[in-house]
């Protein structure tokens, strides 16, 4: 890459103007997973954790950080979101709850972070509403496994495609 967009010719940072840029259809889905004992898992599972519903309140809590992302973020547009889903896969053997989050938009620029971020804290409130129960709670591969509209098109990450969890 031989320009960095994020930083003008004096070498200030800036936000990327995407006046000139097609508005097309963008999506991204994110995944994550938080991994701790089976005892754990299973009161989350059972809804008998002593603060509510994980994984609703994390349902929640992941719609709203992508609602949000540019808050937090410092360089990212704010986005008229058309869509966003976040959804757990339990792996109660494991010890582990695998989330998908996806975010869809019809855009100037790509969702990528906003699916990112639903993941991030639909996890971090997984770890939260839990750390009374298990300290130890891992909060891993947190990464983008699709990304589609725009000018680079289609990515797919080929270690996670064809697979849920």
């Amino acid at each position: 890459m031989s320009e960095f967009t994020h930083i003008d010719k004096n070498g200030r940072v800036r936000m990327v103007d995407v006046t000139d840029k097609n508005q097309t259809t963008r999506k991204a889905v994110a995944r994550g997973t938080v991994t701790m004992d089976q005892e754990t898992c299973e009161m989350i599972l059972d809804k008998t954790v002593k603060k509510g519903n994980v994984l609703e309140t994390a349902r929640i809590a992941g719609i709203m950080a992508a609602k949000n992302t540019s808050s937090i973020i410092p360089m990212c547009h704010p986005l008229n979101l058309t869509h966003i889903s976040v959804d757990f896969f339990p792996d109660p053997g494991e010890g582990s709850i695998n989330i998908e989050a996806s975010a869809r938009t019809v855009g100037q620029t790509g969702v990528e972070m906003e699916a990112l971020m639903a993941v991030s804290a639909a996890a971090l409130t997984i770890y939260d509403m839990c750390k009374s129960y298990y300290k130890k709670m891992i909060i891993s591969n947190i990464c983008l496994v699709e990304k589609s509209g725009g000018k680079s098109g289609l990515f797919l990450r080929e270690d996670h495609s064809s697979r849920p969890f």
